[in-house]
């Protein structure tokens, strides 16, 4: 095959030992690749009722398709395990190299099981693959590691690893690739569980398009459309969060104080229209991106100064910012900047600290038991010093290190009703209350609440997209097959590796030439669907045998009860009997049961076992 090795290695890490598998044109056919490899080693590897941090829960990484080629935005890589922070098969995707570099040592796809004896690292050096002891690295930062492997190893290889969070079995740890993140759903525990600390990979091999003339040609004609559309400038002067501004006022679906306002009154200086021209160095982008949405962000001077990160994107724009009602962009700055060093996920850390402030706020939490003021009105202050005791499972950040979900039951007194989550997972930076097939796509997302397993926040911001005109945001109705197509839509970026800020480029029919130029293999629209299809009801099968079932999908009680009080949106709710026609809705379109499984001839219809 062309694009492929047709190798999958796996590693068992308690006996050091690896091994090879190899598949042929039927598995591509089946799963494509990133995404699709991922999940396919999870649901096949991880036995039913494993829990997420025993050694027996596989922990997978694939390259997309596209990752070592030159498709504009094509290089994206899916890591995979069983969530500790939400019980179900989550993946997270990135924009760093490792999975490219994966792909060059000769394998399209990493399965890891067991647990090391002792802290160790694994190194791919092409054929060569051994397990490492880290005793040196554990405790180290997310920037600290891989300087430290390089020195040792050289500097041309590419490293993935995990911060103190990880260690410590944080659940929303995430796993750090020079400067980018498989963020959500806790993954970075995962490896904390397995005593890996890193994953080093040196790969030297080739990967061969089947038309190398026609997909250059391509990729310069994508890169040219790129370039002359209209948000290319925005995004690459200001980054994700430009549209933050029209998100709040224009929209009013900008979840604030831990969801109790649609609106952000204090906004403007975490605007990046505000910041961007002030703090940004220069721009960054994902590896193989030519639209470099990504920010080198320093701080000069003042209490944060020092301060250098990546970002800020937009969600974190709301996470430490809006949704703890922080005004500073450099307070969000530096609590940006520790979550990537300690290797949190910043919209789980950030909803969190949102929610324990409104505890402190109701009096449920006092100031004594949380151990500062923990309050909205001194976010600049507390939050930074909140996310480093959570990093560490220090103080009431050990409460916190679990999420929303673990810390409202350990808290009781009623804290439940603002714990603001999805089947565990707190939610992006969308208030659902004011888009109503978003907070559908936030029930189905298999991972928990997530703006990205279906993208349904743009469709309905802006009114239309692809097959669909005059989209109501307001309105429930046909939500349910809309949502599922968008949901297969998304598994076939992810399996390709392509960035989410190209879909209103590179739709579904046009990703056919694309992949024949790289693979030879010819997909009609229908087909890749139908992959994505396939790869949902994988994870939705996954989920449902592990317990997870539609009590877990329900939205938070706010969203079904209390209104967006002001703004644009202002009186906006979804309520029971929305949600619940929604949801049947969903499972109709879905073909599965009310309850949240996909019924056995579904799974036959899709060749799942």
């Amino acid at each position: 095959m062309k694009a492929y090795h047709g190798r999958i290695l796996k590693v068992d890490l308690t006996t050091g030992k690896s091994s090879v598998k190899t598949f042929d044109e039927k598995y591509v056919r089946s799963y494509l690749g990133g995404q699709g490899f991922a999940v396919e080693l999870v649901y096949h590897g991880t036995p039913e009722g494993t829990d997420a941090l025993a050694p027996e829960s596989v922990l997978a990484m694939a390259g997309g398709l596209f990752a070592g080629f030159p498709v504009p935005t094509g290089g994206k890589t899916a890591f995979a395990a069983k969530s500790p922070q939400t019980g179900t098969l989550a993946e997270s995707i990135m924009g760093g190299v490792i999975g490219a570099e994966l792909r060059h040592a000769g394998y399209d796809a990493l399965e890891i099981v067991g647990r090391a004896e002792k802290p160790s690292y694994l190194f791919i050096n092409d054929d060569t693959v051994e397990v490492e002891d880290a005793s040196e690295l554990w405790g180290k930062s997310t920037r600290d590691v891989p300087k430290m492997l390089k020195k040792d190893l050289g500097w041309d290889v590419k490293v993935a690893c995990i911060g103190v969070a990880g260690e410590r079995l944080v659940r929303f740890a995430c796993i750090d690739c020079e400067e980018r993140q498989a963020g959500r759903a806790g993954l970075g525990a995962v490896m904390g569980s397995k005593n890996l600390k890193a994953i080093a990979i040196r790969g030297a091999k080739d990967l061969e398009p089947a038309d190398p003339g026609a997909l250059l040609e391509i990729a310069l004609r994508y890169q040219k459309i790129m370039e002359d559309a209209p948000s290319f400038k925005e995004d690459t002067v200001y980054g994700t969060g430009e549209f933050l501004g029209w998100i709040n006022k224009e929209k009013g679906v900008f979840p604030t104080r831990n969801w109790q306002q649609g609106v952000f009154e204090e906004r403007e200086e975490i605007d990046p229209y505000h910041w961007a021209t002030r703090y940004v160095s220069k721009n960054k982008a994902c590896f193989s991106c030519t639209k470099p949405c990504g920010k080198l962000f320093e701080v000069k001077d003042g209490e944060f100064a020092g301060v250098a990160i990546d970002g800020l994107e937009y969600e974190t724009l709301y996470s430490l910012g809006g949704a703890c009602g922080n005004r500073s962009i450099e307070a969000a700055a530096k609590g940006n900047e520790i979550c990537d060093v300690l290797g949190m996920d910043t919209i789980s850390a950030g909803v969190t600290i949102g929610f324990a402030m409104e505890l402190v706020q109701r009096g449920i939490v006092t100031e004594q038991e949380a151990g500062m003021k923990l309050t909205f009105d001194n976010a600049e202050e507390a939050m930074p010093r909140m996310l480093e005791l959570m990093g560490r499972r220090e103080g009431f950040g050990d409460v916190l290190a679990d999420g929303v979900r673990c810390a409202a039951e350990r808290i009781g007194k009623g804290a439940g009703r603002y714990a603001i989550h999805t089947k565990g997972m707190e939610p992006p930076a969308y208030d659902v209350r004011g888009m109503k097939g978003h907070g559908l796509a936030y029930m189905t997302s298999t991972r928990g609440a997530c703006h990205l397993r279906a993208g349904f926040y743009a469709p309905e911001l802006v009114g239309k997209f692809w097959r669909w005109e005059g989209i109501d945001r307001q309105s429930p109705e046909g939500k349910g097959a809309m949502v599922a197509t968008m949901e297969d839509f998304m598994c076939v970026y992810d399996s390709v590796g392509l960035c989410k800020f190209s879909r209103g480029f590179f739709l579904i029919e046009k990703l056919c030439e694309v992949i024949e130029a790289t693979t030879g293999l010819e997909f009609t629209e229908d087909e890749l669907l139908r992959i994505g299809e396939r790869i949902h009801n994988m994870k939705g099968h996954f989920n449902h045998r592990e317990g997870v079932t539609r009590k877990d999908w329900l939205l938070p009680v706010r969203i079904r009860e209390e209104p967006i009080p002001e703004g644009p949106s202002k009186g906006s709710l979804i309520t029971n009997e929305q949600m619940n026609s929604m949801l049947d809705d969903y499972m109709r379109a879905r073909g599965w049961t009310d309850d949240g499984e996909p019924k056995a001839e579904k799974l036959r219809e899709l060749g799942i076992s």
